[in-house]
């Protein structure tokens, strides 16, 4: 169990205050602006993840100003300091994308030094691109002390003529253009369209996939998490998570009072309602194993079971995240899966109450003028939508994302490809044909390394009009835009030897969603000799930040963590 915030204090306080020792510490404090009657007031960090390499990030520098000045006027002492980011949406489809998941741990890490390092009393962290929320949520675990996540909020829809963009839009416009169906200038078009200004990913994609499964777990503000970038809510909002801080400071509330089995089951029960991301699987799991709470690949597909997916939403649906906060946001979707005795309405949140306090005055339905959140009589589908699939090809579990598809099986030649590169090669060149079972590998945890995402090639097989008509598997991850028969994160990886190492182009690879299946149909004493043979390939990264994560890194079922 991470240290309690008496013991934090307690360093704190003989950091600042006890007898001469006090001097040299108060002295370096002055210099960044301390007065004398500041030394007794609480020192809270702001952890701001500002940096212009992403429109995910580039406006969270005026909600981190506006959290310091709300600190400074509540009586409190803030302190900011900066943590990284890396955009997964630009690093797609390259080296860099190796990098992603990665950052995940550097950012959890940087914001749990500076905040033990610096003896803070309490915490507010400002993120936006896709990893900047896990990261935040594993250090304040991991400190616990009172602390309070800020969504930099969503970007809000290009426009096309009468269509919606999103970033998605364009990584399936290229395989529409290899395909002949749009020309350069439609192209083009789409490009300069789909990123209208700052904020996240605009669909249920993994930044607001996490963002919401942070506000159904109680760590941020109710509303917070759909609010766009550049609308003035998302300034208010920031100044009142600040207040916030300062009713949890009061009544001692910490994150291990908040981050609990019955809210991490919230959390991922909203992100089945919502029809989110693949990913809040390996974040969700990660912040548990910080947190120090039990949560495991099965409890997703327990909870699956019980859960309709109630938004409409894209990747695979109508809207944009923009129109579920026009909607009633995560706390309509909460209230009605309370009504239905689906959500944990005990769990404390850091307004200082419960999440059934939090919604009294929501309506049980949502309202009949809309249709991106749909009433639980008449959902998108009467269960979730993330399922695990185990068999013979990942007996530890793998997820399979199953919203908008249509074939629910398929069975087919394996097409193998060791890298993304050559599959989205393949595809562009059309050499992928209808039934096919691609297999991306090499691209796990370790072999990566970093889990690349596979937005390109899924979104090419969309654009040439296969994306339900072939298969994927992968050790590797998928983006919250992907949608489609694809299945990520098969463990054991093929780094370390997993099954999805000894597949051979032209076996026979079996997908059923209803029988939770993933296997390839060769015998088990064919997969023992080919193991025998098998070996692993060199490390890609003999030093250096990548080579690190290799030695430390689990396996995908557990999280993907490092520590």
């Amino acid at each position: 169990m991470p240290e309690s915030r008496k013991d934090s204090l307690n360093r704190k306080s003989r950091l600042i205050t006890e007898g001469d020792k006090r001097s040299p510490n108060r002295a370096m404090l002055r210099a960044v602006g301390f007065n004398d009657g500041d030394f007794e007031k609480p020192i809270i960090g702001v952890a701001n993840g500002q940096s212009n390499i992403t429109p995910c990030n580039a406006g969270l520098g005026k909600l981190a100003d506006i959290a310091m000045a709300e600190i400074k006027n509540s009586g409190g002492m803030p302190q900011m300091f900066g943590t990284i980011t890396i955009s997964d949406g630009i690093s797609m489809g390259t080296e860099g994308m190796k990098c992603s998941l990665i950052s995940r741990e550097v950012i959890a890490d940087s914001i749990e030094i500076v905040g033990r390092g610096a003896c803070m009393d309490a915490m507010i962290t400002i993120g936006g691109c896709d990893k900047n929320m896990p990261g935040a949520l594993m250090a304040l675990a991991r400190l616990n002390i009172p602390g309070i996540f800020v969504y930099g909020g969503t970007i809000k829809p290009g426009h096309l003529g009468d269509q919606d963009l999103t970033v998605v839009s364009a990584f399936e416009a290229v395989g529409q253009f290899s395909a002949g169906l749009i020309d350069r200038d439609q192209l083009t078009a789409i490009e300069k369209n789909a990123c209208p200004g700052y904020g996240s990913c605009g669909g249920m994609f993994t930044a607001n996939t996490m963002s919401s499964a942070i506000e159904a777990m109680g760590m941020s503000l109710p509303y917070s998490s759909t609010m766009s970038n550049e609308d003035k809510e998302k300034e208010l909002s920031a100044q009142q998570s600040s207040l916030a801080l300062f009713t949890l400071l009061k009544k001692n509330i910490l994150p291990s009072d908040i981050i609990t089995r019955k809210s991490l089951e919230n959390a991922v029960t909203v992100v089945m309602a919502v029809g989110g991301s693949t990913n809040a699987v390996l974040h969700l799991l990660a912040i548990a194993h910080s947190m120090g709470v039990e949560l495991s690949i099965d409890d997703f597909e327990a909870i699956r079971k019980k859960v309709p997916h109630l938004c409409d939403l894209k990747p695979s649906g109508k809207y944009v995240t923009v129109d579920l906060h026009h909607a009633g946001g995560i706390p309509q979707v909460m209230k009605m899966l309370l009504s239905a005795g689906l959500l944990h309405g005990d769990c404390m949140t850091v307004t200082g109450k419960t999440v059934a306090e939090n919604l009294q005055s929501v309506p049980g339905e949502p309202a009949s003028n809309q249709d991106v959140i749909l009433p639980l009589s008449a959902p998108k589908s009467k269960e979730g939508h993330l399922v695990i699939l185990k068999g013979n090809l990942s007996p530890e579990g793998c997820v399979a994302k199953v919203s908008g598809i249509k074939a629910y099986r398929i069975e087919g030649p394996a097409r193998i490809f060791n890298s993304e590169e050559e599959c989205l090669d393949a595809i562009i060149d059309d050499k992928i044909k209808v039934g096919d079972v691609i297999v991306i590998r090499y691209e796990g945890p370790k072999g990566g390394p970093g889990m690349r995402e596979m937005l390109a090639p899924t979104s090419a097989l969309v654009g040439k009009g296969l994306g339900d008509k072939v298969g994927l598997l992968t050790d590797g991850r998928f983006s919250g835009g992907t949608y489609g028969l694809v299945v990520g994160h098969v463990a054991p990886e093929a780094q370390v030897g997993g099954a999805i190492a000894l597949v051979q182009d032209g076996d026979t690879l079996t997908i059923d969603i209803e029988k939770h299946l993933i296997q390839v149909n060769v015998s088990d004493q064919e997969l023992e000799q080919r193991k025998a043979k098998w070996q692993a390939p060199p490390a890609k990264y003999p030093s250096g930040a990548l080579a690190k994560y290799v030695r430390l890194v689990s396996t995908a079922s557990r999280g993907a963590i490092t520590d």
